[in-house]
This record gives structure tokens, sequence and C-alpha cells, in this order.
């Protein structure tokens, strides 16, 4: 279904475009002056406000064509901090960078709010053993508090969920900036998105450690129209998505992105497209990735926007006590017209789903539906007339918890129809409601193959594990599911679908416009 050769000769090109980059980056850096910021008045004691000593250093560094600021040893409390053109932040071992917890100590600068930020900027960099620590909790508590007094009310506050969302900010947010390297340090406790990146490129981010359980809506890493990313060997724990690619606007391209080695523990999605995604999504390659205790999906591949989603390739997932293994979506929630998805492939997933929230230890968790619902399958879904397009999926491995109870919810196969479209819709495995299959539920799919895919149940469910709605072009091989029932595949407006006699009992069943078929 694709040129994956093709893409593998792309896919290395970009990579060593990107290796070439941080080599070129890393000796450009060594050959520069080293800034100390306590040579500009700065106190590492944790209570003095270094703001003004720490950004004297960067515009120190920046006027003398480039250099290292360095923090060393010590706690350095800081409002925001503009990063500039040729300059890293270097943090020795056992320094920290300390988020004030003042809101007036995070003032807009080019309509960015954020601890570190930068615009404009080229050839920067975050680097060294240390940490940035915003004190995310305390900071989002001072602007709740602030509101609820009448101080300084956030015109956006979020009565619903009793949250502030103006002011909050970010950890790290650099805005249309080019050759950013992001190596080897901690970010922990941001009261917002941690790190954002939008409209920029050449970016490297590599052994970056996120922990930041603080507070709401604090995505681990954000890329919002980016073009040439790198993000590899990062451990990633952040109470929403971990590694979330996004186009919050019209126009923004996210082009030759590659993940790969991470971890990721996340209450909300571990490596998800979306949900803004009102620009382009092209040639993502996402590989190695070990997900666990996450409360959505493994992964989750959205355009609800009228996003261009195209080339995409997943491969080698481990996933843990993960709410949903895989979610492919194409809605029409904004934009003119529903954008597209084809030309995906997800391979070698291994993947544990429980019964019960995978994130009931987080102290600040997601939503959960607010209805009553069997476990979910994977689902792959389309709206009317708008199809997705070309996937594969091959060596996947899923194993549920089963015990669906029709005294929980039930949707007979005869009410198909009667699933929810909700074309507009936010995306999440859950958007639909309850689903009448346990493995995995398929509709509006023009072409799709399906090769060698277990599906283990640890108790019993009633539901067939397949069901396939307004599915053409479908080809199934080496199907195994439990075979304590004879039928576990059901098909509804799915024409001529390719079943190879291998992973049937009974290869000459005749094909109806909904009917069912055994498998080993």
């Amino acid at each position: 279904m694709n040129n994956n050769n093709n893409k593998i000769s792309k896919c290395s090109i970009i990579l060593f475009f990107l290796l070439q980059l941080s080599f070129n980056v890393e000796m450009y850096a060594g050959k520069r002056k080293d800034y100390q910021v306590t040579a500009f008045g700065a106190v590492a004691d944790g209570k003095t406000l270094n703001t003004i000593a720490i950004q004297k250093a960067i515009d120190a560094a920046n006027k003398n064509k480039g250099g290292r600021v360095i923090f060393s040893k010590g706690k350095f409390l800081s409002g925001s901090i503009v990063l500039k053109t040729d300059v890293t932040l270097f943090f020795e071992e056992g320094a920290v960078l300390l988020g004030s917890t003042n809101p007036d100590d995070y003032p807009k600068y080019e309509g960015i709010r954020a601890l570190v930020l930068a615009h404009s900027s080229k050839n920067i960099a975050i680097t060294g053993k240390g940490a940035i620590d915003g004190q995310g909790r305390e900071l989002a508590l001072a602007i709740d508090s602030l509101h609820h007094t009448g101080v300084k009310i956030d015109p956006s506050y979020n009565y619903r969920r009793l949250r502030p969302n103006d002011g909050r900010g970010k950890l790290v947010s650099f805005v249309k900036c080019d050759s950013i390297t992001m190596t080897d340090f901690t970010l922990k406790n941001s009261s917002g998105w941690v790190q954002c990146f939008e409209q920029c490129s050449n970016i490297i981010i590599d052994y970056v450690k996120v922990d930041s359980r603080a507070y709401w809506n604090n995505d681990g890493i954000d890329i919002d129209g980016c073009e040439n990313v790198r993000i590899t060997n990062c451990d990633i724990n952040s109470a929403d998505d971990g590694i979330c690619l996004k186009s919050e606007s019209p126009g923004l391209q996210n082009n030759n992105i590659y993940i790969a080695n991470c971890t990721v523990r996340s209450s909300a999605n571990a490596v998800k497209f979306g949900t803004g995604s009102y620009g382009s999504f092209k040639n993502v390659t996402i590989e190695n990735i070990k997900v666990f205790d996450t409360f959505r999906s493994a992964i989750a591949i959205e355009s609800v926007d009228g996003a261009e989603i195209e080339n995409i390739t997943v491969s080698n997932i481990i996933a843990v006590n993960t709410g949903n293994a895989i979610l492919i979506r194409l809605g029409h929630r904004n934009g003119e017209k529903p954008g597209y998805i084809k030309n995906v492939s997800i391979k070698n997933v291994k993947a544990q789903i429980p019964f019960g929230r995978p994130d009931i230890d987080y102290d600040l968790r997601g939503p959960e539906v607010d209805y009553f619902h069997n476990p979910f399958p994977a689902s792959i879904a389309g709206i009317p007339g708008h199809s997705i397009e070309n996937v594969t999926l091959e060596n996947i491995e899923i194993t549920y918890p089963g015990r669906a109870s029709k005294g929980m919810a039930y949707l007979p196969l005869s009410r198909l129809k009667d699933i929810l479209e909700n074309i507009k819709g936010y995306p999440e495995f859950t958007m639909f409601g309850e689903l009448p299959s346990w493995g995995f539920y398929v509709r509006h799919v023009n072409g799709i193959e399906m090769k060698n895919i277990k599906l283990i149940l640890e108790k019993e469910d009633f539901r067939p594990a397949f069901v396939f709605d307004d599915v053409t072009k479908l080809v199934m091989k080496d199907i195994d599911v439990p075979s304590d029932k004879t039928n576990q595949i059901i098909f509804k407006d799915v024409p001529s679908p390719n079943l190879d006699s291998a992973a049937l009992k009974r290869k000459n069943e005749p094909q109806q416009n909904t009917f069912e078929l055994p498998v080993k």
C-alpha cells in the first residue's frame, strides 16, 4: 500500500541532516565564551528574584556573538527570561532555574508567556545536568486565588473544571525559531504546557526528562507547526499528553518528524497528533516507544480541523497498563471541509489494556467519561463521505481485560447504525459511546490491511473481536483471537473482504451485507 523504500530513504536523509545539525551546534557552542549568571548579580538561594541578572547575562552573550550562560549549583529564582540568538543556557549538575510563584513575574513577550521563552531566535540551546522547576502548582493556585478574590480576573476561567486558564503560561516556549537544541536536563512542575515549539525548524530534543504532574494541561512536549524535528531518548511523565504534534492554526505544517526511544507515562495520551489539527502532518516516523500507566491512547492520530495527515510510520510500541492501544480519527470539528488521513503504517505493537483506570496514582487525572460503558476497543474511524485511506496494521498483539456485561451497557449488532458518528466531537477513543466489539472497531475506511493480529482476553467478553462498518479494500491475514467462540468478525457494508484462508475455519463463507466469520 505504501512505498516503504522511498519512505525509509527519506527518513534516513532527514536523520542524517539532524545528526549533522546537532554536531555543528555542539562544535559551535564549544568555541564560544562562558557567562556565569552569578557574575551578573544572580544569587542561588532560592529566594532572591534573579530575572534581571539572568537576562543581563543572556543579553551580554548575544551582544558578543554568542556564548554559554552558565548556572552553577544552587537554586536561581526567576520570572520570565528571553533566550536570544547564539545563546546556550547551560546547567551544571545541581543547578536549578526555579520559577517564581508570582504571576506578575511573567509578562507577555511577543505574545508569549513562559519562564524561558524565545521569538525569532537562531542557534539556541538548553543543556546540562541541571533542572528547570516551574513550581507550577503554587503558581497556578496563586492565579486561582487572585481570580476568586477579584484582584486579577481571568476572563477565560474554566468554571466547569474549576481552574484558571490565562496567566499560567508554559515552562519553555519558543516561537519562529531555527536550530534549537535541548539535551540532558530535567523539566519539572509546569503550570501549563511544559515545552512548546511553534513554527520552528531544525529542533533536537535528546535525553530530556519531563516530570510534570503539578497541574492541568501540562503536555510534556508540544510541536506546533514545525519542520525537521528529532525527539529521542526522552523520559516523559506528564498529567496531560506526553508527546503531542499540533497544528493550532491554518497553514501550520508539521513535516519530517522523528520520535524514537522514548518512555511515556501520561494521564492523557502518550503520543498524539492533534487535537489542534488545522495544517498538515507529513512524513512522521515514531519508533521504539515504551508507554505505561497511561489513561488514554498509546498512539492517537487525529485530524478534526481540516488537517492533512499522510506518510506516518509507527513501529515497536510497548504499552502496559494503558487505556487504549490505537486511535485513528478523521472528523470535522472545525474548518471549511474535513482533512484527510492516508498512508499510515503501524507495526510491532504489544499492548495491555486494564479493566479500571490506569492512571489512578496521578493526583491530577484526566476527566473520565460521564456514562456507563464496557471496556473500549481500538478504533479507526472516518466520517460518512470522508474515509481514512490506506492503513496497514501488522504484528499487533493486544491483551484486553474482558469482563464486559450487558448489565453495564449493551449495543446489539442489529443497532450498528445507532453508533454515534460524533462528527464534530472532541477526538478520543471514548467518543462514540458504547461500542459493539472488544478488539477493533473500524468504520469509514478505504483500504486497510491487518496482518498477524493477535487479540487476547483475560476474562469473558460477550462482544465480537472485530466490527467493520463501511470498509472497502479490507485484507485480513493471520488473525488470532480466542477460539471459544465461532463468530468473532462482523461485517456491515464491506464489499468482498480479502480474508486469508489460513486465518479462517470456513474460507468459503457466503458474503452478505452483514455477516459473521469464525477465525482460528
